[in-house]
């Protein structure tokens, strides 16, 4: 006889729920700034209300909140527990790893009706993680890179103004918005799985961005 015992266990710490939240605040605020920055449309009664100019300001300090966010979840890669380390982030690495992520694609492909239980992020989102923080790498870059334009002889011109030296300006404007619209999917996917898991998995998928402790199934043989 199967009996299932569920044991409420501390997952993500402090700095991956902070980061999490953050980055989600500033994608939002980045898109929103950064759309009315691409179509620009007159606010003001004049030039004197620099509407366009407190836009771009607010999308400067996003961008810079994202970018040391986004650094602080990279560091904690390697400073953080287990489920927060690099190593998850590459699941195929491992055979244990290609097992699970096996066993998670028959689950989304209906080959199997239970989905395989996973105490931390499942291999095929840490997957999509993967590509989505090159994403975010991405954003940044060329962002910057945008951005320091303004100032030939600044420190951000020194960083980054070497792109344009490979990548003409257009294109590299033309990655920036296309991320903008990846890392849109990203995001309603990201909901709709973590929904679908609260539901099948019952571990408070959802809830544990919030406090850091999930609810995890071990089955005994009775």
């Amino acid at each position: 006889m199967n009996s299932q015992c569920k044991f409420k266990q501390y997952i993500w710490e402090l700095p991956v729920r902070w980061c999490h939240w953050v980055n989600a605040a500033c994608i939002v605020v980045l898109s929103l700034t950064g759309l009315f920055i691409a179509y620009p449309a007159p606010l003001g009664k004049s030039p004197s209300d620099f509407y366009m100019g407190w836009i771009r300001f607010i999308h400067f300090v996003a961008a810079y909140t994202f970018a040391v966010s986004v650094a602080c979840r990279v560091a904690w890669s390697f400073l953080g527990n287990k489920y927060a380390g690099w190593r998850e982030f590459f699941p195929v690495a491992t055979a244990k790893g290609r097992r699970k992520t096996l066993a998670m694609l028959r689950y989304y492909f209906f080959l199997d009706k239970e989905v395989p239980e996973t105490i931390g992020h499942n291999p095929l989102a840490t997957t999509a993680y993967t590509f989505l923080f090159a994403l975010y790498l991405l954003m940044i870059v060329t962002g910057f890179c945008l951005y320091s334009t303004h100032a030939p002889q600044g420190i951000l011109f020194m960083l980054f103004g070497w792109v344009q030296v490979y990548v003409p300006t257009q294109i590299v404007r033309l990655l920036h918005h296309t991320s903008m619209y990846l890392i849109f999917g990203f995001v309603v996917n990201h909901i709709y799985s973590a929904w679908l898991m609260d539901i099948k998995e019952h571990g408070a998928e959802i809830s544990s961005m919030f406090s850091g402790y999930r609810f995890t199934v071990h089955r005994k043989d009775d």
